[in-house]
């Protein structure tokens, strides 16, 4: 795993994984306001085939919020994306971007307390 991100590989199919994440995150606050089949993507543009993939663009509005009123322009960050791709049929990795990269990316540590927030409820996801 990259240092901008956190993951769980689960022992599970694609689309159960997608319904298990988007169930996780709502229960941590986070609604998904985006949503990029990366797999259909591909395939219609450049004909290319690739396993399942999907980029979930989750939002905690009042942790969106808090970040806004630090720092306007964070919301070129906004909304965490968490990626879900099948590695085979019975193996689905979970991805999601460290909030911490928002500090390190803006140099504002102002916004630490928020990114560790969004972490811990993104990690409490993953770990649902």
């Amino acid at each position: 795993m990259s240092d901008y991100g956190i993951s769980i590989t689960l022992q599970a199919g694609f689309a159960d994984t997608v319904q298990r994440t988007r169930a996780a995150l709502a229960e941590q606050g986070f609604g998904v306001l985006t949503e990029i089949d990366v797999a259909a993507t591909m395939k219609a543009k450049l004909g290319v085939d690739m396993a399942p993939h999907l980029i979930l663009g989750a939002c905690n509005p009042p942790l969106a919020h808090q970040a806004i009123g630090v720092d306007p322009s964070i919301g070129l960050l906004l909304p965490c994306n968490v990626v879900v791709r099948a590695i085979d049929d019975e193996l689905t990795l979970v991805e999601a971007m460290d909030p911490n990269v928002m500090v390190t990316a803006t140099g504002n540590p102002a916004l630490a307390p928020v990114a560790e927030q969004a972490r811990e409820l993104l990690g409490k996801a993953l770990d649902a």
